[in-house]
């Protein structure tokens, strides 16, 4: 590790080692020459005077790319593809005058930006089908677990542990959805020319217009694409990245919105993230448990979703058939979103897999509010027994205002029940209103909606995507 010049976090701390190398300049040079070979091959299927010896040559040496060749080429020539096209010829004398034929730099560059982007949304989808699963089974398993619900951060009618997993759930799901869109109409740039007319095939192929209509179709097969872009400028529509970046801000606002949720329930001591047997929470406080990697998933979350704004601004900006102010802002702006987002869902994963809860604090909190929300059940056994509605709901009111006293106040204990039971006009004991204090009886169809959510909805997407399961995370820090 060299400690005298700047090196990425998302590199060096947060991404896995798949996904640095989805973006590596190996990966890259190496699909420049899979695209390579594809032209030529696609040439010389259509009738130009390219040999199988000459294709043979160019397979033999697809992968021992001689990155000193290059290196040194393009000190001379400030060109990495003709620095590129130089080495492979170097090392492929009989192939070296058909290598390139015809097309442009973005013919590599392009479709090499596609096939990654591809590849890394493969891996992104696989990662969050995974987190999927996790957050699944933690709302099956805590389903009927009654816990107190919030609205504005304030005490609401109680929820389940389950059910407001399945609300996180939910928008990862949506975020699949989004990606699946993308990634089913992912198509190559593939080989259009100077300005997209693919005049320079016009040349090669005496004007046969079937036969340039054949080299895009063959190209993406070759490659593994159903098809290409049907037009284009020099390059793919910069509209695509963003359509990618927007997949990528989505799921990092899921997780953001899981991260925070669990962040305050840390707070409260009810759920807690995972916590290492020698993990230090702070420098000054040894008894702190910090959320460190809930905080980490929140502050990734925010550069992705910021992140997308890069490539919206540059298909904005793009002039005419193309410019190059995408070039450098593309460099940063994609791998590095993907980067964050692989770093986001193996936080994700490791969370949820470890996410303990604790019960007993969770009850204690919410028997300290249900006196309050099961007023009106009170009111209507009162009723019931042949009380007046109005009258006892006018007591209930101002019994809630001094028990909500007695504890805002005075720090004392909830005693709204003991003051409903010395009041006569309810007729009811106090053990009569612990009765009805029961927190399963107060959580609707929490249960239920769980149940019916992971069957009709979360079943069938693992089912779909079964082979992808089994992803375990991999955290540095």
């Amino acid at each position: 590790m060299s400690t005298d010049r700047y090196q990425s976090p998302l590199s060096e701390r947060y991404a896995s080692k798949e996904m640095q190398y989805i973006f590596s300049p190996d990966m890259k040079f190496r699909t420049w020459r899979k695209l390579w070979i594809a032209l030529a091959e696609t040439e010389k299927e259509l009738g130009l005077n390219i040999t199988q010896e000459q294709i043979d040559e160019l397979k033999a040496h697809a992968e021992d790319i001689n990155y000193d060749v290059a290196k040194a080429r393009e000190k001379e020539v400030r060109h990495d593809v003709m620095s590129h096209v130089y080495a492979y010829g170097v090392q492929c004398p009989k192939a070296k005058g058909i290598i390139h034929l015809g097309a442009t730099s973005c013919y590599v560059g392009d479709n090499t930006d596609i096939i990654v982007m591809t590849k890394a949304l493969e891996l992104v989808k696989k990662k969050l089908v995974n987190v999927i699963k996790e957050l699944a089974d933690f709302a099956d398993k805590y389903k009927a677990q009654p816990t107190l619900a919030f609205t504005h951060f304030q005490p609401a009618q109680p929820t389940s542990v389950g059910k407001r997993a399945t609300l996180w759930l939910q928008e990862f799901c949506l975020d699949l959805e989004d990606l699946d869109h993308v990634l089913s109409h992912m198509k190559l740039l593939g080989s259009k020319g100077t300005t997209g007319t693919q005049a320079s095939f016009l040349e090669l192929f005496d004007g046969n217009q079937e036969v340039i209509d054949k080299i895009d179709p063959m190209i993406a097969e070759k490659m593994g694409f159903r098809e290409c872009y049907p037009v284009s400028g020099q390059t793919y529509s910069r509209k695509v990245d963003t359509r990618v970046a927007n997949v990528l801000a989505g799921i990092a606002a899921s997780a953001h919105k899981m991260s925070n949720d669990i962040r305050l329930l840390q707070h409260l001591k009810e759920v807690e993230e995972p916590f290492e047997k020698g993990q230090i929470g702070s420098s000054a406080m040894a008894y702190k448990r910090n959320p460190m990697r809930s905080e980490r998933i929140a502050s990734l979350a925010r550069y992705v979703m910021i992140d997308a704004l890069n490539p919206a601004i540059t298909s904005a900006t793009q002039w005419f058939e193309r410019t190059l102010d995408d070039s450098a802002n593309k460099r940063l702006s994609i791998p590095e979103g993907f980067l964050a987002v692989d770093g986001i869902l193996d936080l994700c994963l490791n969370v949820v897999d470890g996410l303990v809860v604790y019960p007993k604090v969770i009850e204690k909190r919410l028997m300290s509010e249900l006196p309050f929300m099961a007023t009106e059940n009170i009111m209507m056994d009162a009723v019931k027994a042949g009380g007046d509605r109005q009258e006892l709901h006018e007591k209930i009111r101002i019994l809630s205002m001094e028990a909500g006293k007695n504890v805002k106040v005075e720090g004392r204990e909830n005693n709204l029940l003991e003051l409903i039971a010395a009041d006569p006009a309810f007729n009811m004991t106090l053990e009569d209103l612990r009765k009805t204090m029961e927190p399963s009886r107060y959580i609707g169809r929490s249960k239920e909606q769980v149940e019916a959510f992971l069957r009709d909805v979360i079943e069938p997407v693992l089912k779909e995507n079964e082979k992808l399961l089994g992803v375990k995370a991999e955290i540095h820090v």
